[in-house]
């Protein structure tokens, strides 16, 4: 068995939040007040946010897309995820962060949870963001063309 990759959980209000925007934890288990860590299974995608702020002002504000990995894949450290994930998706700021999720909004739009779309999805909102462009939208028809090549490789 794979051992699951853990994410953890922090808040505290008006400093410190650490969440997770989409996914399905396989668990969570709370530490004290401030911190939980969710547990991830394998190939699991999910969206980590984290933020912080002092007195004057939002201090960092990213969003990173990952997916977890089996025992073995090499995997990118994470600060918070253990042993460390996939990367599909980073963005650092507030105004990057905002397209990151207006892009997800548009694929819970369409009645699909982000986790289960197609990662390349991902990458390239990543890859169009990064340069500086709008990323192409997400539609059904992909989604079913995912969802086709999906079952043609576990066959």
């Amino acid at each position: 068995m794979t051992a699951p990759t853990e994410v953890e959980l922090f808040f505290m209000k008006g400093k410190i939040e650490r969440w997770i925007r989409f996914g399905s934890p396989l668990s969570e288990r709370t530490l004290d007040r401030r911190r939980r860590i969710a547990t991830f299974a394998p190939d699991a995608v999910f969206a980590f946010m984290r933020w912080a702020s002092n007195g004057h002002g939002t201090l960092v504000s990213r969003i990173d897309i990952l997916r977890a990995c089996r025992a073995g894949e090499a995997c990118s450290t994470v600060p918070g995820v253990r042993p460390g994930a996939e990367i599909l998706l980073r963005s650092i700021g507030w105004e990057k962060v905002q397209r990151v999720l207006r892009a997800i909004d548009a694929v819970e739009a369409l009645g699909l949870a982000p986790q289960e779309i197609c990662p390349d999805h991902w990458r390239h909102v990543h890859n169009r963001l990064a340069a500086g462009l709008p990323p192409r939208p997400y539609t059904r028809e992909r989604h079913r063309a995912w969802i086709l090549r999906s079952k043609l490789a576990t066959q």
